[in-house]
């Protein structure tokens, strides 16, 4: 990976100096031809007002012959750098640049002969023209500037001409220095690159190598976080779901575990009865019989209260429909009346409107309901309610509580009885399958709730479900 970011960092910072670096050629190369025509129709200016306005030094008077004029305009122009200037007529060169000048136009003779060609009595052209000149050795830019009068024997060629060759040679030169400083720029990059990128991507090489190292037997470690960036978000996540994994591995083997021991028991059970049966006494077969369907029962809750556990975790556990509190306070109240002789009521109830899933909330109210009649006496009292209270820490909660006078749990057994197949010290394994309680647990949880108890030894226990209000 830090490879391929490297390789895209790379051509991207080549793509930006590229392209930079050939528009503003361009743009030069463009300024450069610029300046030399405006330079090349500044020196026509000048031979324009020298013709018009000026005088013949010899004469004193107005100029009337070609060749004069000719010498008179090469004689008052200063020549820029790459620039020359030569004079022509029909029969050939008449004026040379002053030896001082560099650019020696007469040397080129592929010029000359291009020239020549413009200064022909049959192609003679009176107008000005800045064009460019190509031969091997040199490209130029020139005015061609046609010099003619009335009583003249023969008209003439002033050309001012800059060697184009040479000044796009110094742009080169400058942008040489660009495309070799800009390679170095990407060779900086891509070392620079390549250690921040390295470091940037060790967490991840971390979280490879915790993952590489996880295994079913070994699920502690976990990868370091130790910045504030999205590879931390990634790690942080990464961890949390290790801990997930790791609840579920603990809880499966847990589940397995205790799923072995709670069915061994009636297994044994029934086939050792099996095994001692008299078969040829009926009243030992109807015994034998009744545990055998007692113990195949209690394995069939088990089951059924296995398989709701292990819908818990799925998104569709709960279904959230407004519920009227009030109503579903009495509703549960009024099924709960069947489950045995006590004496049931309801305390108090919530006037409001909530969203819950009805069914599951009666289905864990009813498990509390019973759990009071398990461990209380015919004729105690199992008291229902339901209330909104205020929690300085949580904020508005609903509470649904449930109250019996039973026998109460040791507070050594509280903590223990909300766990999958807890049972207190005051129960025995033929009042259930120890998974009750586990229920209402994730029942509350898939609300976002939770379940709390209060119980006093001898005086009966108080379960309450407590779902949060914020968002009502």
């Amino acid at each position: 990976m830090r490879t391929r970011i490297v390789i895209l960092l790379v051509v991207l910072t080549l793509l930006a100096v590229a392209v930079s670096g050939l528009v503003s050629y361009a743009l030069q190369r463009t300024a450069v031809q610029n300046r030399i025509d405006a330079s090349l129709a500044s020196s026509v200016e000048e031979v324009r007002i020298l013709a018009s306005e000026g005088v013949d030094p010899e004469t004193g008077k107005p100029f009337v012959e070609s060749d004069n004029l000719v010498f008179t305009a090469m004689t008052r122009h200063w020549p820029d750098n790459h620039e020359s200037m030569i004079g022509l007529n029909s029969t050939g060169i008449t004026y040379r640049a002053n030896d001082i000048v560099p650019l020696r136009l007469e040397d080129d003779a592929q010029l000359v002969e291009q020239l020549l060609e413009y200064v022909q009595p049959e192609t003679f052209q009176q107008d000005v023209l800045i064009q460019t000149f190509s031969t091997s050795q040199a490209t130029y830019r020139a005015a061609l500037i046609p010099i003619y009068f009335a009583d003249d024997a023969e008209p003439s060629l002033l050309v001012f001409a800059t060697n184009y060759s040479d000044a796009l040679a110094e742009l080169d030169a400058i942008y040489l220095t660009y495309a070799i400083t800009g390679v170095g720029v990407i060779a900086i990059v891509a070392l620079l690159g390549s250690v921040m990128i390295g470091r940037q991507l060790s967490p991840l090489r971390k979280l490879q190598a915790t993952a590489a190292e996880i295994s079913d037997e070994d699920l502690d470690r976990r990868v370091p976080v130790t910045s504030e960036d999205d590879i931390a978000d990634l790690s942080r996540t990464f961890n949390e779901m290790l801990d997930r994994i790791q609840c579920a591995f603990r809880s499966q083997r847990q589940l397995l575990d205790d799923v072995g021991h709670e069915l061994r028991t009636p297994i044994t059970i029934v086939q050792g009865n099996l095994e001692l049966m008299n078969a040829q006494d009926a009243s030992d077969v109807e015994q034998v019989r009744e545990i055998s369907l007692d113990e195949l029962d209690r394995v069939a809750r088990l089951v059924e209260d296995l398989m709701t556990l292990a819908k818990a975790d799925r998104p569709d556990f709960v279904t959230l429909a407004p519920t009227d509190i009030d109503a579903l306070t009495r509703d549960v109240l009024e099924k709960a009346s069947h489950l045995g002789e006590r004496k049931w009521s309801v305390a108090e109830t919530a006037q409001i409107v909530h969203d819950l899933d009805s069914q599951r909330i009666t289905q864990a109210w009813l498990q509390l309901a019973n759990n009071a009649v398990k461990y209380s006496d015919a004729g105690a009292e199992v008291i229902f309610g339901s209330r909104v209270r205020q929690s300085t820490v949580e904020g508005p909660l609903l509470e649904l509580w449930i109250h019996d006078g039973g026998i109460g749990i040791s507070e050594d057994d509280i903590d223990r009885i909300f766990e999958r197949f807890g049972r207190g010290g005051n129960s025995t394994r033929a009042e259930g399958s120890g998974l009750g309680l586990n229920i209402v647990t994730e029942i509350v949880r898939a609300h976002g709730g939770k379940v709390s108890v209060q119980s006093t030894l001898g005086f009966g226990s108080t379960f309450t479900m407590s779902f949060p209000l914020r968002d009502a």
